[in-house]
């Protein structure tokens, strides 16, 4: 079975609305913050201005959280 490639077409308007949800659920929780943090990174798929792929965002967020789960970047 052949495997599609989903293609994220440039969208400020898909832009826009995933960061304006960021900036809403964005609170002072660390995991408010993390979600927050993940959305502004899939919106980026969509910015013209970056260049990113799911599997570039993935990589990045399992660095975050797995930096977070080890107390922190001082550890």
């Amino acid at each position: 079975m052949a495997r599609e490639t989903e293609s994220f077409e440039p969208d400020a308007e898909r832009v826009e609305v995933l960061r304006e949800i960021a900036d809403e659920i964005r609170g002072d929780s660390s995991e408010s913050k993390q979600v927050a943090a993940i959305l502004y990174r899939v919106s980026d798929l969509f910015d013209p201005d970056e260049d990113t792929s799911p599997r570039d965002i993935y990589i990045n967020m399992r660095e975050i959280l797995r930096t977070k789960d080890a107390g922190g970047k001082g550890r």
